[in-house]
């Protein structure tokens, strides 16, 4: 009786542990990227404005958004080309998955055709990975 209760609790033994090594280390599990409204949130300017420069930015992203206090901020016409790229800098302690407020600058010459553009705010990427990419856009009008 000893000698098929021991049998048995090794066989489960065996079991549990084919588990867990199958789903920690056999599959790569991939979560669905974070939805980026989830982690960033613009305050100036709202979608649609019309903007001139300087445009000023402001708004609060989740502190995983940034690299060193900062991320990209990027401006295109209505054809994607970039007319111009800066910063957007942390106004507070940015080492925290809570939201911190975000202020940047950008600079540019209206463009001669179209009057839509888009305003990308980029999240840091220092590792350069395509994994680790996500942005938020919104549209703007040239005054």
């Amino acid at each position: 009786m000893k000698k098929i209760i021991t049998i048995i609790i090794s066989v489960l033994i065996i079991i549990a542990g084919l588990f867990i090594y199958i789903y920690e280390y056999k599959f790569d599990i991939k979560l669905k990227p974070e939805d980026s409204s989830n982690l960033i949130s613009i305050i100036s300017p709202v979608k649609d404005s019309k903007v001139s420069s300087p445009l000023s930015v402001a708004g609060r992203a989740k502190g995983l958004w940034f690299f060193e206090g900062s991320f990209p901020i990027i401006l295109t016409d209505w054809d994607g080309k970039i007319i111009a790229e800066g910063h957007a800098s942390a106004q507070g302690d940015w080492m925290t998955n809570e939201w911190v407020k975000f202020i940047g600058t950008l600079n540019f010459t209206k463009p001669e055709y179209g009057e839509k553009g888009s305003l990308i705010f980029k999240k840091s990427n220092p590792s350069g990975l395509s994994e680790n990419d996500n942005a938020y856009e919104i549209t703007v009008l040239f005054k």
